[in-house]
């Protein structure tokens, strides 16, 4: 049996990239997934992901996270980068390297997300450490920067 943070992250991963309209649905897939629950456990795990339903107008009405749904249309809560300059990762932890002065509002803003995949940062002068929860990958933490730092897409180093 997987653990419960692979499991969250799943389904996160699923609810983003696809257009799932029913708890079946994704109780099947994630059933495919070699994630073995019951159907109150999946309930569950939405309330805690704070999964909503929103309407669409292929299939009605489809699951949605709600920090995607209320970040993403007015674009105001975007963070501001101001001072980035690069990002690398040691075993899924992130260290942004920022301007002089910049590590400590740069982490304050991604602490200020809510976002599951943070644990927490840590912010020198001029780094940023961010820390993953359990089972987050680094792909999980540099989707996460790309869809909720305005810009951050960029301004990262290849």
């Amino acid at each position: 049996m997987k653990d419960r943070n692979n499991r969250l992250m799943t389904i996160r991963r699923m609810i983003n990239s696809r257009n799932i309209s029913s708890q079946e649905e994704l109780l099947d897939m994630l059933r495919k997934q070699g994630f073995n629950m019951t159907q109150a456990t999946l309930s569950r795990d939405l309330k805690y992901l704070k999964v909503a339903k929103m309407p669409d107008s292929d299939r009605g009405y489809i699951y949605m996270l709600a920090e995607r749904n209320l970040n993403k249309p007015s674009g105001n809560d975007d963070i501001s980068i101001s001072g980035f300059v690069s990002i690398d990762f040691a075993r899924d932890m992130a260290i942004m390297k920022t301007l002089p002065g910049h590590a400590s509002s740069i982490a304050y803003a991604i602490d200020n997300m809510n976002s599951y995949e943070v644990a927490g940062t840590v912010a020198g002068d001029d780094t940023v450490l961010v820390i993953p929860r359990d089972g987050v990958a680094k792909k999980d933490i540099l989707n996460l920067l790309k869809n909720r730092i305005s810009g951050f897409n960029e301004r990262m180093k290849n």
